[in-house]
């Protein structure tokens, strides 16, 4: 059963049972992410670590690391 076939089914239930509709699906995935990256700063602050810039910290370690072309 696909995603849409449910929330059509249980937009039908809850029609049936005179409940409230059930969200559409996606329409809180932007939510979901920005809180999903608010926790994943806030576990990094407890540990000591930085909360954001670890990406762009890791990459030029690697590239200031990494062998020169002798030339």
């Amino acid at each position: 059963m696909s995603i849409t076939q449910q929330y059509l089914l249980d937009t039908y239930r809850a029609r049936q049972l005179g409940a409230p509709a059930p969200p559409a699906p996606g329409t809180r995935d932007r939510q979901v992410v920005g809180e999903w990256r608010d926790h994943r700063r806030f576990r990094a602050v407890l540990a000591g670590r930085p909360a954001h810039g670890r990406l762009r910290r890791a990459l030029r370690r690697w590239w200031s690391l990494r062998p020169r072309a002798l030339g």
